[in-house]
């Protein structure tokens, strides 16, 4: 039968969040009910509360969680009641056009639950990223289930469900960093410090840190950071110059994804050197650099989507990283906060004094 559980729910564009009573459908073919164990306030759930992504109200915010699985649907192979997961936005389809060329980090066609949740009066609800995980009990994709092991500190790895996979994604599968390589983070938050401790696992040897904030600046220098520039105070492509022999970084990542930000990647890389644009823009913003620059300075100008992961392939990856030493996935985690603490989350997120709130259920 249904579950009534309780879950953070924002009603309309820009309201604050409330908690309310979420019916939960049991689990259809192919879909799993998971028990929320934790999950992550990532930028994703403001653009939603915002009204940034869609006009869909109202969203059932969060979906960079963990969870453990309590019912499975029909035909469920992929993971079984009792599991421990991380939830991810990805559950490749492996029939669109992306999955057949062998590529199914684009997948075109991920898989979402197919029943809707909703509130006590029929409403129904749309979840955050497919996923819906500020919630005691969600319904999701059994696709969008990944195992993972008993051990681990549930919310250091649930931040692979988004942010940090983002960031790291960003270095290591879009940017395809390189031992001995020089990369440059424009951006500091978590999807850019993330992107400095990917670039450090690839082997970098010249990380260069980019913000207008020197707390920031600071902390990324516990991620892997080599070099710091404050871009508020000086020339951050004249910085990053004279810190790669007058040459430009090999890798550039934009975790801002501003205008100013991306021609400030674009001319701060080296010749045939590869910008990666992991910031999210706004609709309205628009991008004007001279054609002859960008066909004269060669390499490769990416976007990077969820860090172009195979959660299948890259969640357990990264755990083992986490559990080796190599990757400090509790670092990432400022606070751990309950289900009513969401709302003042989102302003210390605006403030930048976190890198990560984290809701415990």
């Amino acid at each position: 039968m249904p579950y009534r559980v309780q879950g953070v729910v924002v009603r309309e564009q820009n309201a604050p969040v409330s908690i309310e009573t979420v019916i939960v459908p049991d689990p259809g073919p192919g879909e799993a009910v998971v028990d929320i164990l934790t999950s992550g306030v990532c930028h994703t759930d403001l653009h939603y509360k915002l009204g940034g992504i869609s006009d869909e109200f109202p969203f059932l915010l969060g979906h960079e969680a963990t969870g453990r699985v309590a019912a499975v649907g029909e035909g469920v192979t992929e993971v079984a009641v009792g599991d421990r997961v991380i939830l991810n936005w990805r559950a490749v389809c492996g029939q669109c056009r992306a999955c057949a060329k062998g590529q199914p980090q684009y997948c075109f066609n991920t898989h979402n639950a197919q029943q809707k949740m909703t509130l006590e009066d029929g409403t129904e609800l749309s979840p955050a990223l497919g996923i819906g995980a500020f919630i005691e009990k969600t319904l999701v994709a059994a696709g969008q289930c990944t195992k993972i092991d008993e051990e681990s500190d549930a919310a250091a790895v649930g931040l692979l469900g988004c942010g940090v996979m983002a960031g790291i994604g960003a270095a290591i599968n879009t940017g395809g960093v390189q031992r001995g390589e020089s990369v440059a983070v424009i951006g500091c938050g978590g999807v850019g410090t993330a992107a400095i401790a990917g670039a450090q696992l690839a082997g970098a040897t010249t990380i260069i840190a980019v913000d207008i904030d020197d707390a920031k600046l600071e902390q990324a220098k516990r991620f892997g950071a080599t070099h710091t520039v404050n871009s508020r105070s000086e020339d951050p492509v004249e910085a990053i110059r004279a810190l790669t022999d007058g040459f430009g970084a090999d890798v550039v990542i934009d975790a801002v994804g501003r205008p100013e930000t991306y021609t400030q990647a674009f001319y701060a890389r080296d010749l045939a050197g590869r910008v990666v644009l992991v910031g999210v823009p706004t609709p309205e913003m628009q991008l004007q650099l001279p054609l002859l620059d960008v066909f004269g300075r060669g390499g490769s100008l990416q976007s990077s989507w969820y860090g172009d992961c195979l959660p299948s392939r890259d969640f357990s990856m990264l755990i083992d990283q986490y559990r080796l030493g190599r990757l400090d996935l509790e670092g990432f985690v400022t606070e751990r906060i309950g289900l009513g603490d969401v709302e003042a989350a989102f302003d210390r997120m605006h403030d930048g004094t976190v890198l990560r709130s984290v809701v415990v259920l």
